[in-house]
């Protein structure tokens, strides 16, 4: 039996008191617990209410997937104070997946409205306004975010805390993407490749899996958005005190610095 109004609202509520309060949950009951991407989808919208000024992709590669132990992508989404600009200081206060992930996103010049037909990856990049850079800070609300499973992991809003959008690229639409490299210097402890490939084979692909999937929603998304799309390289171990910098070569660079 799929979950009413008043259950989605039911399983929202906790969720939101944790996100505020930067704690976390075991799991939501059974009764009210999604078990559907679609339930999870219909609880997300509760628990990350405003104005969405962009979105996520989780566990677009293998190593992202193991993380969370899941079998596929999740969206999540970003409001107001979710969004940091490049040199931002982060807190670590109760963050318990401490980790950070170099990302490609993508900003929209247009809307792409709900449609039957799926869309195509040209179509989607013709959409495209600019390439940037970011670092994502993700968290979980459930104390065993490895055994929530997608659905409940989805009403968590993909597991997003922060993001750190960079700056945007240039003559970047000639570029392979999936060939395109990044370097991460965590202090100096130590350092880590990434590479476009581990993001669904491809950014841009990542991006048209996206679309289609709200699509299936019936959520459209809007020109100015973002959608970054899922970690190039293995999530990379931090703790206070590191500051991240991330190299994209001729993309550019983004970086944070994380405290107590």
């Amino acid at each position: 039996m799929s979950l009413d109004g008043l259950a989605i609202e039911a399983a929202a509520a906790p969720l939101r008191r944790h996100v505020a309060a930067r704690t976390r949950m075991a799991a939501l009951p059974p009764t009210i617990r999604p078990k559907t991407r679609t339930e999870g989808y219909a609880v997300q919208a509760r628990v990350v209410p405003g104005e969405i000024l962009g979105w996520k992709i989780a566990a677009t590669n293998v190593a992202g997937q193991r993380h969370i132990n899941v079998d596929g992508p999740l969206v999540g989404r970003y409001v107001a104070g979710m969004v940091l600009e490049d040199g931002a200081e982060i807190s670590l206060r109760g963050n318990a997946m401490l980790v950070a992930e170099p990302e490609f996103a993508f900003t929209l010049a247009r809307d792409l409205a709900p449609r039957e037909a799926a869309y195509i990856r040209d179509e989607v990049m013709d959409a495209v306004g600019d390439l940037r850079i970011g670092i994502e800070v993700p968290d979980s609300r459930f104390a065993d975010f490895t055994a929530a499973g997608g659905p409940q992991l989805i009403a968590d809003n993909a597991c997003a805390l922060l993001h750190v959008l960079g700056p945007a690229a240039e003559d970047w639409r000639g570029l392979d993407l999936a060939a395109a490299t990044c370097l991460a210097h965590v202090g100096t402890r130590y350092e880590r490749e990434g590479v476009g490939a581990n993001v669904l084979g491809d950014p841009r692909i990542a991006l048209t899996w996206m679309v289609n999937e709200m699509t299936r929603l019936g959520t459209t998304l809007r020109a100015g958005q973002f959608v970054t799309t899922g970690t190039c390289a293995t999530p990379l171990a931090i703790e206070p005190g590191d500051a991240v910098r991330v190299d994209f070569g001729r993309l550019g660079t983004v970086s944070v610095r994380f405290v107590e």
